[in-house]
């Protein structure tokens, strides 16, 4: 009986790919647009996918020995989830893999806006010491101010930890579910938050639900000079609205790790909005994180391969109608 195949669409952690290689034949797709990793799954035939991209739409069709695939991360909106189902493709995530990665880029980015440090190091290679100077009192602090959390899964729950202990922030916290908060969030309404905070962070999964979610409507909620972090998904907030209210100084600035088209376009109006910090979509990425999430994926990929159920299972309706696995009947027979 021949190995499995295991198609990486972006590379993982040396480690845990070493790993799995002693389980399965590994293969990494050359990029990761959709033409490239259609190419790949028509060449590689894979049986599971460790997934940091988005999946073409067909994916089950593509791959008909596909036994699962599973996201390097928590966000499954890269995956077909529904039409997996339908197929009995088994779909699975490491979630709070990457929590503290992301709540602490969430943090710098907040002080790096609150204390116009962009600003200050620019003048100071420019206009020069004394005039910098004489422009940080324009600053402010997060010790007091409030903190809206969208989103309280464990991105949610780090975060707020960090902004109550360290630095003294009131939080207020939004779920859909009606799960406890952590010890010191304040429940609050979606609408009644927005109005709260003076820093609102999106953390919250894209779904049909959350698709839009910070519209203009909200975004007229929120206080003048309040700033808008985004760690979700892009499509969450209605971009040209967010863009409509910082043109109109409603708002005090954003800090965007993920848009609606990604990459940005280059003639993107966010490029030149002030007050308006910008990351390709890296706040959960970092040498620690990436070790966690890899060797996670890799963990779910073995086991799912092995014939046992994944620790994450996003979709577990589909295990008793689950495709056949050949390796399992195989060691079996």
């Amino acid at each position: 009986m021949t190995r499995p195949v295991v198609l990486l669409t972006n590379p993982i952690d040396p480690p845990a790919r070493e790993r799995l290689a002693r389980h399965a034949e590994v293969a990494l797709a050359a990029a990761d647009d959709p033409g490239t990793l259609r190419a790949a799954l028509n060449a590689h035939r894979p049986h599971a996918l460790i997934v940091r991209a988005m999946l073409p739409a067909d994916l089950c069709e593509i791959a008909p020995q596909l036994l699962a695939a599973v996201r390097h991360g928590a966000g499954v909106d890269l995956i077909p989830v529904a039409a997996a189902t339908a197929a009995g493709v088994i779909v699975a995530n490491v979630p709070g893999a990457n929590a503290a990665t992301v709540a602490e880029y969430a943090i710098a980015q907040m002080l790096r806006h609150a204390r116009g440090l962009d600003r200050i190091e620019a003048g100071l290679r420019g206009p020069g010491w004394a005039a910098v100077r004489g422009q940080a009192d324009a600053g402010r602090e997060l010790a007091g101010a409030t903190l809206g959390i969208v989103g309280m899964g464990a991105i949610g729950a780090h975060l707020a930890r960090i902004a109550r202990h360290g630095f003294g922030m009131r939080v207020l916290g939004h779920r859909r579910s009606d799960a406890p908060m952590p010890e010191g969030v304040e429940a609050a309404g979606l609408d009644a938050l927005l109005a709260a905070s003076q820093w609102v962070v999106l953390a919250c999964p894209l779904t049909d639900q959350t698709r839009g979610l910070i519209d203009a409507r909200r975004l007229a909620l929120m206080p003048p000079g309040a700033v808008l972090v985004n760690v979700s998904r892009g499509a969450v907030v209605d971009e040209p609205a967010l863009i409509a209210a910082l043109r109109a100084g409603t708002l005090g600035g954003a800090v965007l790790d993920v848009f609606a088209a990604q990459p940005l376009a280059a003639d993107s109006p966010l490029r030149a909005l002030p007050g308006v910090l910008l990351s390709p979509h890296v706040a959960g990425i970092s040498a620690d994180s990436m070790r966690r999430m890899s060797a996670a994926a890799v963990d779910q990929v073995i086991a799912v391969l092995q014939g046992h159920r994944p620790a994450h299972f996003i979709n577990p309706e589909v295990w008793p109608a689950r495709r056949v696995n050949p390796f399992v009947e195989a060691s079996q027979s």
